[in-house]
């Protein structure tokens, strides 16, 4: 069912995308198109600079002998967005094929899921931040007509505000081994085994959140390092399209793209979502609606030069990938034993 909504919801996408090309004259939009040439190339392939940022500050949540190396953080993390770029799988698809992929390097499950249950946290609470910051500039310096569409951004972020935090927050109600526990109940006992698991993966939470300089290090530097880096591509592309942009106006324009692409994660890659954003935040500081959509174009040739290639490198992993790296049986008290002395450590350094 939801594979058929997922699709319904592209056609849908690519329908108003090529409806905003046709209104808003595609001579306009090719002819900057041409114009910009293999900058546009250039551009797309900056998108590595995030990422290695992105490999960086996830890495640092994993502790443990078989943390992965930086290559294959990077690598997980280019096959993470593919899939949830590409693919009709509400922007959930690529953790769980990162989890798949960590198994098998050899870390722990609970490890696994715990960061990358915290990465999306941390990811979530930074782009709203940013998102705020965004919104501030648009009531600060855009023009009159784009007061309203600050506004209705605004008003979004407020009613989102208490469920973005709850969900960095969750953790402290151990909701893994909850849910596990109700399951449990309900199938009489045959997922009991499953219980045990669920608390490690909690506690394996808890002990990231307690790294606090790991955690101020993702929020304050890794992140806003990372959207600087995504913007650049926003730069870049709006130079070679002979548009003219500060860094902080690009970095405006991604932080409210990135806002409002996961507002309509249901729709695969933001398909008219984010061709509709670029106009309406290009007209709001200056851009005109031709330029906006070559903008929203780059962005598209970025995701088939860089995440077409990533799911081809996904299906050649799980090829030959075979069985899970084996992982030496340790009792709970073990792991969580391990977990501590790592966090000790840390908050020592």
């Amino acid at each position: 069912m939801m594979k058929h909504l997922g699709r319904a919801a592209a056609l849908a996408g690519l329908l108003v995308s090529l409806w905003l090309v046709w209104r808003e004259d595609p001579r306009a939009v090719l002819s900057a198109l041409r114009a910009a040439g293999g900058g546009l190339v250039l551009a797309a392939f900056a998108h590595v600079l995030p990422m290695i940022a992105n490999a960086c500050d996830w890495r640092s949540l994993i502790r443990g002998a078989n943390r992965p190396s930086f290559g294959k953080m990077l690598h997980l993390v280019w096959v993470r967005e593919s899939v949830n770029c590409m693919l009709p799988v509400a922007r959930i698809g690529g953790e769980l094929v990162s989890f798949r992929m960590l198994k098998r390097w050899g870390v722990r499950p609970s490890t696994a899921v715990g960061s990358t249950v915290v990465d999306m946290q941390l990811t979530v609470i930074s782009q709203l931040m940013f998102t705020m910051v965004g919104i501030g500039f648009l009531f600060a310096n855009a023009q009159s007509g784009a007061l309203r569409l600050a506004g209705q951004l605004a008003w979004g972020v407020v009613a989102l505000t208490p469920v973005l935090l709850l969900f960095g927050l969750v953790q402290h109600a151990n909701p893994f081994e909850r849910i596990t526990r109700v399951l449990n109940h309900v199938t009489s006992g045959k997922l009991a085994s499953l219980v045990g698991q669920s608390a490690q993966i909690d506690q394996s939470i808890k002990l990231i959140w307690r790294r606090r300089a790991v955690v101020l290090r993702y929020l304050f530097f890794w992140q806003p390092l990372q959207c600087v880096l995504t913007s650049l591509e926003i730069w870049l592309a709006l130079y070679f399209l002979g548009a003219r942009v500060t860094l902080v106006e690009a970095v405006v324009i991604e932080s409210l793209i990135q806002a409002i692409s996961s507002a309509a994660f249901f729709v695969p890659g933001g398909l008219g979502v984010q061709e509709g954003a670029f106009v309406l935040i290009g007209g709001a500081l200056g851009l005109d609606p031709a330029t906006s959509l070559a903008l929203a174009a780059a962005r598209r040739i970025r995701d088939l030069l860089m995440f077409v290639p990533g799911l081809i490198a996904w299906q050649f992993a799980e090829a030959s990938g075979g069985a899970p790296a084996h992982v030496a049986p340790h009792g709970v008290r073990a792991e969580l034993a391990e977990q501590r002395s790592s966090v000790a450590d840390a908050e020592r350094r």
